[in-house]
């Protein structure tokens, strides 16, 4: 045989590839994609010369990083669309994809971008896109959903819910829980209003004032 089979990374390599990828994870969640490479560098552990030899890009850098974010995103909304109940589906695609994006800052980013560089990441955003649009188009031909509502309407949504800004992710996550209880009662075809999630603390209430 004359053709060499690729040589596994080194121990060490591998270790840096590890700390590079949750440095990444942790700032992107918290900063969203603008943090400098050379900041995650630094956080990792290593030179720029080791982070831009494992991850030439950004892209390629976030592509990885959020892969586990990607592969729960197709999980969840092929959980919507297994659901017999169109309406139950879209709602559950809703309050998962809400609490998905709430945890990081950074995968709103880049879910909403199209990297160019990262078919990959491409082809499982728009198939998650897709799928949503399947299952809205159920749930308005079941008569739930409001006929007006548009995939826009979708990103829209996620954009607000990245407005969220706390310290605390467990905060964050929880007022986030409550905005799509809000969200989904907004797109339903008829007002009914069910319980939403309970209240998550943002600011202390006005001196005098109960809440």
């Amino acid at each position: 045989m004359t053709d060499r089979l690729p040589h596994p990374l080194r121990s060490d390599a591998l270790d840096n590839r590890g700390r590079i990828l949750d440095a990444a994870r942790a700032l992107f969640a918290t900063e969203g994609l603008n943090v400098p490479m050379r900041e995650i560098a630094r956080h990792a552990g290593v030179g720029p010369a080791t982070l831009y030899r494992r991850f030439p890009t950004k892209q390629m850098l976030a592509t990885e990083a959020f892969a586990d974010e990607m592969r729960a995103c197709h999980v969840l909304v092929d959980e919507g669309l297994a659901e017999p109940d169109p309406w139950r589906g879209f709602c559950l695609v809703i309050e998962k994809t809400c609490e998905l994006h709430a945890r990081s800052r950074g995968f709103t980013e880049a879910f909403m971008s199209t990297f160019p560089d990262a078919m990959d990441f491409a082809a499982e955003r728009a198939y998650a896109l897709k799928s949503i649009a399947e299952l809205a188009h159920r749930a308005k031909d079941a008569g739930h959903l409001r006929p007006d509502f548009v995939l826009d309407d979708l990103i829209l949504m996620l954009m607000a819910n990245r407005g969220i800004h706390t310290t605390s992710k467990a905060t964050r996550v929880a007022a986030s829980r409550r905005f799509a209880g809000l969200v989904i009662q907004a797109f339903r075809a008829s007002p009914q209003h069910s319980p939403l999630p309970p209240v998550a603390r943002l600011a202390p209430p006005a001196p005098g004032k109960i809440m």
